[in-house]
């Protein structure tokens, strides 16, 4: 009785798949991360591994769920942002060595947002070991690049999607079929119907 209690605990645990990772970042990326660190000082604030849906937005999402794909689920290594209003400033790949072709499309995908949006993307390939004087030609390369690019035009306010009120994430353009009000267009959460956020469009 003793040996059944004791293995029902065990298996219990089997069952739940989720582990700790040993290590959140990589040897070259925890060297890039403080590199980085000692370069921006006070001037920026470093963040890793940040989603590409966190810095941008799609809009008009219902009809362009295409490039919402191509960056969902998908990061920069890292982000400079202003350590004041955290706006982003500057993003970090790091060129690890590719098989082949191997991430050549996603790399130029990558390249073009950033530039598109007006952000520059400084890219530096992994080692090692980094040196800031070279750190520093290669952020002063993209920005220079970004300088001479010509970013996309801002979007009116209403081609631009809400996020929801009550929880933060996407919302999406519903239509509402019943009541007094029904054929009226809205913006509803996503996770509706769990979430009730909705925002009325005037």
């Amino acid at each position: 009785m003793t040996d059944r209690t004791k293995a029902a605990p065990d298996a219990k645990e089997d069952s739940f798949p989720y582990r700790l990772r040993e290590t959140f970042l990589s040897k070259p990326e925890i060297g890039l991360l403080r590199a980085l660190k000692q370069m921006a000082g006070d001037r920026y604030t470093v963040f890793a591994k940040v989603g590409l849906t966190e810095i941008f937005l799609i809009v008009r999402p219902n009809e362009n769920v295409h490039y919402f794909n191509k960056i969902f689920r998908k990061h920069v290594d890292f982000l400079l942002c202003d350590p004041q209003t955290l706006r982003p400033e500057i993003g970090v790949e790091l060129v690890r060595p590719a098989a082949r072709n191997e991430g050549r499309l996603g790399d130029q995908f990558l390249q073009d947002l950033f530039a598109r949006a007006g952000l520059p993307l400084v890219r530096i390939p992994a080692g090692e070991r980094y040196e800031i004087p070279e750190i520093i030609q290669l952020f002063q390369d993209s920005l220079k690049r970004a300088q001479q690019s010509e970013p996309a035009p801002r979007q009116p306010s209403q081609d631009s999607v809400p996020m929801c009120p009550v929880c933060g994430k996407m919302m999406v353009l519903r239509k509402l079929a019943s009541g007094p009000r029904a054929g009226e267009l809205y913006y509803g959460c996503t996770d509706n119907p769990h979430c009730p956020g909705m925002v009325a469009i005037r």
